[in-house]
């Protein structure tokens, strides 16, 4: 699987975003509208959280709690979007948080400042390779994949720089409301202004306000917090199946589980790449991997795209494991409640002129990720004990050729968690 075909890929998980209402009547639209996204993530996504860096990864960093790599940690994204210009002076808003965010008193919500767009090279002289080898598409939880799975894409019969047909679907959208585009005046954190990170302890709940030069200030209370973690295991079946459980998260409204694998060829490029989401109606992109809101999980749970709040188990059949026998990753979602606020409140009587001057939405979510055959969370303490003394008995041995193909990629991306996970087979 080259670079290129699996961009393509990636690319196919935000293509189909889509911007919602607030889903109030109303007689004019919102002046500002603010979103805040909060995140607990575990295991491998847990261990990006915990890492550091500089430019970019810095300014990232402030969006995930600190501290121990092998403990949970904390994401907050804030996005500030107005129909106004700043007045006096350059835009300028800052987010006032309660003590227990340990974000200090506020964080600058920064307006990125959009440079000159240069003309798109053609088409012809670009470095553009033709993806080469397949992907392999399964869905749905059960021992054994139905009929007509998987459905193939074999990247040597397309066209090149053809998006292959079927892939996913656009029926689960991203609810963002506030963009950059959809903005006459926007603000984000994190950025390269912050000199704060959200950390393993921050807490959301209490008084919250938001001001600045182009914007109604907001002031609300929140009372609902970080979701808590998930925990993990997956135990192997007799027909080859694997079955994940997870521990129930009291305010989750419903899961989503997904797997990312490949098998390679003698090269340790990617032959195949195999894709398979718990969804029983063959949903893999869009908002799955996002913030969703409890009204829109509700419809995906009553059409069986979402699993139900009440699922701690799901079954990966045998036939996705036989497909991907060298790199199996899992991704599990527990989407969870939304805060929502407007000022002016709604009127009792319909009839009753109504013009919000702003709006604010919090949602909230859970998320981890790990590779088959890892320890889940709870064995992450005895396991992390467990490497320190082996750290200190074993010696330097020449290393290995990595994963290769999709697994440096997202090696790479993981920050060599991939890479460092199957070790030389004796325990060191």
């Amino acid at each position: 699987m080259t670079r290129n075909s699996i961009r393509l890929i990636v690319a196919a998980g935000s293509a189909s975003a889509v911007l919602v209402g607030f889903g109030m009547a109303q007689t004019s639209a919102p002046v500002a509208r603010y979103e805040m996204r909060a995140g607990t993530m575990s295991g491998i996504m847990g261990g990006m959280g915990g890492m550091r860096g500089g430019g970019m990864g810095a300014a990232m960093g402030m969006a995930f709690g600190g501290g121990n790599r092998n403990a949970p940690q904390h994401e907050l994204w804030l996005d500030l979007g107005s129909s106004r210009v700043p007045a006096g002076g350059p835009p300028k808003a800052d987010h006032f948080m309660p003590a227990g965010a340990k974000l200090g008193l506020s964080v600058p919500l920064k307006t990125p400042v959009k440079g000159p767009v240069g003309p798109e090279e053609p088409a012809e002289k670009r470095d553009f390779q033709r993806p080469k080898g397949r992907i392999l598409i399964f869905w749905g939880c059960g021992e054994h994949a139905p009929a007509g799975q998987p459905v193939v894409i074999d990247f040597a019969k397309i066209a090149a720089g053809q998006m292959p047909p079927g892939l996913w679907s656009s029926s689960v959208p991203m609810e963002r409301r506030v963009s950059y585009s959809s903005s006459k005046t926007y603000g984000s954190w994190p950025n390269d202004e912050g000199k704060t990170s959200v950390r393993t302890d921050s807490s959301l709940i209490g008084a919250h306000k938001v001001a600045g030069n182009y914007s109604p200030e907001m002031t609300f209370t929140l009372t609902k917090d970080f979701m808590g973690a998930l925990r993990t295991s997956s135990a192997g079946m007799p027909s080859g199946a694997t079955l994940l459980r997870w521990n129930a998260l009291p305010e989750a409204t419903g899961y989503h589980a997904s797997l990312m694998g490949g098998k390679m060829d003698r090269g340790s490029d990617m032959r195949d790449m195999v894709w398979w989401s718990s969804s029983m109606t063959r949903e893999f992109g869009g908002g799955l991997s996002d913030w969703l809101s409890p009204a829109t999980v509700a419809r995906l749970v009553t059409s069986r795209t979402v699993l139900a709040p009440a699922t701690t188990t799901c079954i990966v059949p045998a036939e996705v494991k036989a497909a991907a026998p060298d790199f199996q990753m899992v991704s599990l979602y527990a989407y969870g409640p939304e805060e929502s606020f407007v000022y002016p409140p709604r009127p009792a009587n319909p009839k009753t002129p109504w013009k919000p001057e702003w709006t604010a939405a919090v949602r909230h979510r859970s998320m981890t990720g790990f590779l088959l055959g890892m320890p889940g969370m709870e064995e992450a303490g005895a396991e992390n004990g467990r490497n320190q003394r082996q750290q200190q008995q074993c010696q330097p041995k020449p290393k290995k050729r990595g994963l290769g193909g999709l697994g440096g990629l997202i090696g790479g991306a993981l920050g060599g968690a991939v890479s460092g996970a199957g070790g030389n087979g004796d325990g060191c």
